[in-house]
């Protein structure tokens, strides 16, 4: 089985990653950054996902996780539109059994950065017509929405202890996820899963009851 993913670099994407080497996985991860990973069985395409991307025969699963908060000018083409490129690119052929589109909380409760909620809301739209039309090869689609998760790119808040505490206390759980548990989720639809599909999983440790963003100010 192969596994065609975006986003391998770093992050949700990176743990995602090794989680499906480790069940014996081919992987073939693309990100716009040099390689993060270098293990048997992983390949890796430094390429952009806005971008035309080379081919890849025989993908069996595909997962887009590129995705980035800041320039806002980039967001929808890096989020939105790079993810409908892999999906379009990538999944609509005979060997194509899953895929999964890495989206947010904020695309239900639209409390991040403007440009950043509309492009996971997008993916989430996305996934749905994707759904549509990959059902006739016999694959699921759906999407995979995190809350907080551990990775650097959260590092603003992370490392500034009142604002980790607030964060952490917005969650009913009193925490966030750590990648690998995005990872577990992940392999589950993608791989565990046979029948669902079209859907949006939220995985927030209950911050969507409450829906407060918190960031450092920037004025």
């Amino acid at each position: 089985m192969k596994l065609l993913l975006t986003g391998a670099s770093g992050g949700i994407g990176k743990a995602i990653a090794e989680k499906f080497l480790k069940e014996g996985f081919e992987v073939v991860g693309i990100d716009i950054l040099p390689p993060s990973i270098r293990k048997e069985g992983y390949s890796h395409i430094q390429a952009d996902v806005r971008g035309m991307l080379p081919p890849v025969k025989d993908v069996s699963v595909v997962i887009t996780a590129a995705g980035i908060q800041f320039p806002e000018s980039d967001v929808i083409d890096v989020n939105l539109k790079g993810a409908i490129n892999a999906v379009e690119t990538y999944a609509f052929q005979p060997a194509i059994r899953s895929v999964l589109n890495i989206a947010s909380a904020s695309a239900r409760n639209g409390a991040e950065f403007p440009l950043y909620s509309a492009s996971k809301a997008g993916v989430v739209g996305y996934t749905k017509n994707a759904a549509l039309r990959l059902a006739s090869f016999g694959a699921t689609c759906n999407s995979l929405s995190p809350g907080g998760v551990l990775t650097s790119s959260n590092d603003p808040v992370l490392k500034d202890e009142a604002l980790r505490g607030a964060v952490f206390r917005e969650a009913l759980l009193g925490k966030w996820a750590e990648p690998i548990e995005i990872a577990e989720w992940a392999y589950f639809l993608t791989v565990i899963n046979k029948s669902m599909t079209g859907e949006d999983i939220l995985v927030d440790n209950g911050e969507m009851i409450r829906s407060n963003f918190i960031w450092p100010d920037q004025k």
